[in-house]
């Protein structure tokens, strides 16, 4: 996901995509710790996909 793509969307769609990508970092760290995950990678991406969502959502908030 690119920061662009995160543009256009409104508050509610960003949070819910926040409450969505937290129950994937969830899932993938409950994976890492039995052993099960395979893509590694996806940890961070999913950290850095939730970083910016919040990075989004604060300047929404600052435009107001």
């Amino acid at each position: 996901m690119k920061a662009s793509e995160l543009v256009g969307k409104t508050p509610d769609q960003l949070k819910e995509q926040l409450i969505g990508l937290k129950k994937e970092q969830f899932n993938l760290r409950f994976q890492q710790a039995t052993g099960q995950l395979e893509n590694t990678a996806r940890v961070r991406q999913v950290r850095r996909d939730v970083a910016r969502i919040k990075t989004a959502l604060t300047k929404l908030a600052n435009k107001k």
